[in-house]
């Protein structure tokens, strides 16, 4: 694969205007490959990296993961997790890290089975599920979760697909380690403050419902060079 200019790289990326400042952060000692769903696959790089930031659409719904600083009425009170349709959204971009305690390399492909944190970028607050009941469907609660990228155990998913590695035009599911249930969508809408936003649930059986795939975003690739603070 060629490599090519950081900038250019970074205005191929939908969206990533006022992102621009927190995308340079991320992207230091690194060089990334902008793609957007039209790239070419080659072995290198089609697959998810460790600290790359993706959008991830439900394929049965399409609808992208979303959140924001709305707290849930009810349940946890904890920051609220939905689906958006818009595609343009910032607030829909989420980082892939490493579980606590056990990091992962930046730009290393995830592995299938492998236990990730999904990181809201936007918040810095970590994918979560828990007892509570969802405000919709009375399925599992998902929301954002912690300060800074730092919450607890309950912040860890397992990424389920077929192969080695999570490819980014694959379908995959997410397993949430602690409580065993999948992340999911089955089409309730809210209203007010968020009208017409999905919930997002854990359901306790994998459906068509539960499929994800990335979507835009920015993938990191390994540096040729040894670096620091060169884990997430």
């Amino acid at each position: 694969m060629r490599r090519r200019n950081r900038a250019k790289m970074l205005r191929l990326v939908p969206g990533s205007g006022p992102l621009l400042g927190r995308l340079l952060l991320l992207l230091t000692c690194s060089w990334v490959w902008a793609w957007t769903g039209a790239e070419a696959r080659d072995s290198d790089s089609s697959l998810v990296t460790c600290g790359s930031l993706v959008k991830l659409l439900n394929t049965r719904h399409n609808v992208r993961l979303h959140s924001h600083d709305v707290k849930y009425g009810s349940g946890s009170g904890q920051q609220s997790v939905t689906g958006v349709d818009a595609a343009d959204d910032a607030n829909s971009y989420w980082q892939i890290r490493g579980q606590p305690g056990r990091p992962c390399a930046r730009g290393v492909p995830i592995k299938c089975g492998q236990q990730i944190r999904i990181t809201h970028m936007k918040t810095g607050r970590n994918l979560h599920s828990h007892r509570f009941s969802s405000p919709l469907s009375n399925h599992q609660e998902v929301s954002a979760f912690g300060e800074r990228g730092e919450g607890d155990d309950l912040d860890v998913w397992a990424v389920q697909c077929d192969g080695v590695s999570w490819e980014r035009d694959e379908s995959v599911t997410f397993k949430h380690v602690g409580t065993d249930v999948f992340l999911s969508i089955t089409g309730e809408q809210y209203g007010h403050p968020i009208r017409g936003q999905r919930e997002v649930h854990g359901s306790s059986a994998q459906s068509a419902h539960s499929h994800w795939r990335t979507m835009e975003g920015v993938f990191i690739q390994p540096s040729t060079e040894p670096l620091r603070h060169d884990e997430l």
